[in-house]
């Protein structure tokens, strides 16, 4: 719900923050005193269109923020929504704000954080229904009248397991098409993936065998330079020469020493020991120059066969990925697509026998859900046409249009037909109205526009308020065209259906303005030489005077003809509650 609305600089209005109750909320006040600019503000926070003009003049811009409180029964939808985009914070309370400069820009926030005008008009469509003056109503919305139509005959269970159901059947659907359209380019691509597999599998490769082989043809290819290296150090480092001894000789004379030394001061053992190992270390080293020396392989042969491995394993990587487990995994995956191609035949015949039980339980579950709705459908054209009756529009009629679509590829149906299918049914839903007697039935977008829409609205929602999951509901104008006996009766349907919602609603009816559960007054005035509006929340002795005026001038009469008309809506409301 509405929790606090904020306006700056919009049109009239210079500063106007308002604090929302629950329930029914009422707007009265002059023609022209801003009742609808609010509406307009709301309009525009919630995605409309925003213009410069809409800024007030002097200012540089206008802002408009509100918070809302997110109810339980919108979270499902408002959530998805929010933690997609990295929205949500509070997850009790939700902020959009709207800033419009003079300059043309715009700009639409979320929880403080910028956002696109779309993303702000997806969310505002989850929260608020405005009927009035401009529409931005999800009832206009067909695809909304299946998901109330549903809602109101509650067959959440039933079209859960249709809902299950189809997707089965959307997978397998898939699956079908992936192997029907490998099987139709089967033997060019059997021979394809056969002459890949024999080559990958003809090379032999094995992981980390290119690093190998590529440090191999390095010590081939360098293989006289290595030894004359190595002779050089083994020379300098164990064998030596006349004229000069080797380096493990001249040690092992300090190692003599140091032993000598150690013989007469003992506290030189950490030296003997480090000019042991020294030695033997060296010893080693010579050792393993030696030994390498030894190894080193003059083979031209060998040289040109690593040669011709390494061209092969570049030639396979530039057709099968970028390193050898590229190429095994290529190979792995293409004997998977072989399989699937060799029983590609076999795999059809059994989806498909898959596929039509799934099409005979979705004809099935999907014709119960027909029914369901049918008669839900006679019930609520009943329940509404009686509502709009009340209204004041007897001759209204109303009509749930619920037809289906023959389709040879659909679903089987017990009356040996086939229908066309998608994800909500068998049926498109689609709401009809005529608001006078002889005029032929219309969607439900194409009717007037007006009180007379209004009212039709107020009906509808009054009928499916607990199936409508919009938590915010405002009409603008609601009360064009009726008299003050019909205003009563609006006002009652008004507060049975802000039990569910919480409702604004702008009205010039005092017996509409008696059932507010909250009261704000709207009124026109100078400051500064300039206009600008003020909102006044009403209490008490200054609400029962606001009604006295809505009936003319304050007199006794008209104050005590309030009071009535305050006392009545008391005596209705404690009669809908018990």
């Amino acid at each position: 719900m509405f929790c606090e609305l904020r306006i700056d600089n919009f049109a009239i209005i210079d500063n106007l923050e308002l604090t929302f109750e629950p329930g029914l909320i009422i707007f009265t006040g002059e023609t022209g005193a801003g009742k609808s600019i609010i509406i307009d503000a709301v309009e525009t926070l919630l995605g409309g269109r925003a213009e410069s003009s809409m800024v007030r003049s002097g200012a540089k811009r206008a802002y408009i923020e509100a918070t809302f409180n997110i109810s339980p029964q919108v979270r499902d939808f408002i959530y998805p929504i929010l933690q997609n985009n990295d929205l949500l914070d509070d997850p009790d309370f939700l902020t959009l704000a709207r800033e419009i400069r003079t300059n043309g820009r715009n700009i639409a926030r979320v929880n403080g954080r910028t956002v696109n005008t779309g993303l702000l008009r997806q969310i505002g469509e989850r929260l608020v229904d405005v009927h009035g003056q401009s529409e931005h109503l999800s009832l206009l919305h067909v695809r909304q009248h299946q998901n109330l139509l549903d809602r109101y005959a509650g067959v959440e269970d039933i079209f859960q397991s249709y809902s299950d159901v189809f997707h089965q059947l959307e997978g397998v659907h898939r699956a079908l098409s992936e192997l029907r359209r490998s099987e139709s380019e089967s033997a060019r691509l059997t021979d394809l993936l056969k002459y890949q597999i024999n080559e990958i599998e003809a090379s032999r490769l094995q992981p980390g065998e290119e690093e190998e082989l590529r440090a191999e043809r390095t010590r081939l290819a360098n293989a006289e330079s290595l030894a004359s290296l190595a002779q050089s150090a083994l020379q300098s480092l164990d064998e030596g020469t006349p004229e000069a001894p080797s380096t493990i000789d001249l040690f092992g004379n300090v190692v003599d020493v140091v032993n000598d030394l150690f013989r007469t001061d003992t506290s030189l053992s950490v030296i003997k020991e480090v000019s042991q190992d020294i030695f033997e270390k060296l010893n080693d080293l010579a050792g393993e120059l030696r030994s390498y020396s030894e190894n080193i392989e003059f083979n031209p042969g060998r040289l040109d066969q690593v040669e011709e491995r390494l061209n092969l394993i570049i030639n396979l990587k530039r057709k099968y990925g970028d390193s050898i487990s590229d190429i095994i995994a290529f190979a792995e995956q293409a004997h998977q697509q072989l399989e699937t191609i060799i029983n590609a035949e076999e795999k059809i015949t059994e989806l498909e026998a898959h596929q039509n039980r799934l099409l005979t339980e979705l004809g099935e579950i999907g014709w119960e859900l027909s029914l369901k709705r049918q008669r839900a459908s006679e019930q609520l054209q009943s329940e509404l046409e009686n509502k709009l009756g009340e209204l004041q529009m007897p001759g209204a009629r109303f009509q749930v249009s619920l037809t289906h679509k023959p389709d040879l590829r659909g679903v089987p149906t017990p009356d040996g037909r086939r229908l066309s299918y998608n994800f909500s049914g068998i049926d498109h839903i689609e709401f009809l109205i005529t608001p006078n007697p002889g005029e032929g039935l219309k969607p439900l977008v194409k009717i007037a526009s007006g009180g007379e829409t209004s009212r039709f609205m107020l009906a509808i929602k009054n009928v499916l308020a607990r199936a409508d999951n919009i938590p915010i509901l405002i009409f603008d104008e609601i009360d064009q065209g009726i008299g003050g006996r019909v205003g009563a009766v609006v006002g009652q349907k008004l507060w049975h259906l802000a039990r569910f919602h919480q409702v604004l609603c702008i009205t010039h009816l005092p017996q509409l303005a008696a059932f507010g559960d909250q009261h704000f007054q709207v009124r026109k005035g100078i400051q500064n030489d300039r206009t600008i509006t003020f909102v006044e929340n009403l209490y008490g002795e200054a609400r029962l005077h606001e009604l006295a005026l809505m009936l003319g001038e304050v007199s006794k009469g008209t104050l005590q003809s309030a009071q009535e008309m305050l006392a009545t809506t008391i005596k209705i409301s404690e009669g809908s509650h018990n």
